[in-house]
């Protein structure tokens, strides 16, 4: 069966995350061997940076598809809460 566009942007942003997710796990383990602070804030700016992005791209994604379903109120909802942050 071939991917779908939103199957493909769907695994994207979760490769994407999975990444993030070993940020997160790397600063964990840089305040566990008392590393550096500025060290420690150079990664969490970094890793906040990428979940903006995965952000930015997830919402370029759902526009996508919530205008050819229609479903303006569900993609108009998601628009608030990121312009929100």
């Amino acid at each position: 069966m071939k991917d779908t566009p939103k199957d493909l942007d769907q695994s994207r942003i979760i490769i994407q995350l999975r990444r993030i997710s070993g940020q997160v796990d790397g600063i964990i383990k840089m305040i566990e061997s008392n590393r550096e602070c500025i060290d420690i804030v150079n990664q969490i700016i970094a890793a906040r940076n990428s979940l903006s992005t995965v952000g930015n791209e997830l919402l370029v994604s759902k526009a996508k598809f919530c205008s050819k379903d229609s479903d303006y109120d569900q993609l108009e909802t998601i628009l608030k809460k990121l312009i929100k942050n």
